[in-house]
């Protein structure tokens, strides 16, 4: 009895070493699939307004909500450090393959969204930049329904991809940098137009005679 009682102890703690190692790697597994926390990075702006999307634009919710985790959505590009131009906000869906009568038997979708970063004053931070995902998604007719339910879920993924994937760039932005370089350049120019605009002096004019 009294040997029974450590065994049991050293088998339950084995049971429980194996379980936490097959936790841990069943985490690093998720994580290289791709499964992974999404979570807004720091962004180096306390203010962004967001312009160009439709008044019912479900990517500009879940965007204004993302951003709004770390920094202010403003509705004035004036009151706003940066601004977020939408240039395309975009889902299509196209027939991929059907059979002879004419039934869709495969559909793709799409996401599309374009957009420029720039100051309120229309400084450039980030280039016009397009994001497209697809995805291939099998139809039948007789569960119209529930194909129309996974349709929206598709359509949610990969929007939540996009979304992120604009974050991670709003991340790397430096707008400090770019107004000090706007900044150097009008100095710089103010300083070469007295020297340029400078009469000759009285020498300079005897020696060119």
């Amino acid at each position: 009895m009294h040997n029974a009682l450590p065994q049991r102890r050293l088998l339950a703690w084995a049971r429980l070493a194996v379980l936490a190692v097959a936790g841990g790697s069943a985490a690093v597994a998720l994580v290289g699939c791709g499964f992974e926390l999404r979570q807004t990075p720091p962004l180096p702006f306390a203010r962004i307004a967001l312009t160009g999307f439709g008044a019912k634009s479900p990517l500009a919710a879940e965007l204004r909500t993302r951003l709004g985790e770390t920094t202010q959505v403003v509705d004035a590009p004036g009151q706003a450090d940066v601004v977020l131009h939408a240039l395309s906000d975009r889902r299509e869906r196209s027939v991929v393959a059907s059979t002879g009568a004419g039934q869709v038997r495969e559909l793709q979708l799409r996401v599309k969204f374009e957009f420029r970063l720039a100051s309120p004053g229309g400084r450039e931070l980030i280039p016009p930049t397009e994001l497209l995902l697809s995805r291939d998604m099998s139809y039948s007719e007789t569960v119209a329904l529930a194909k129309a339910q996974e349709e929206g879920e598709i359509y949610a993924a990969m929007q939540t991809d996009i979304v992120q994937q604009v974050l991670r760039r709003l991340s790397r932005v430096n707008p400090a940098a770019g107004s000090r370089a706007a900044a150097a350049a009008s100095a710089a120019g103010a300083a070469a137009s007295p020297a340029a605009a400078r009469p000759a002096t009285p020498a300079a004019s005897e020696a060119g005679r």
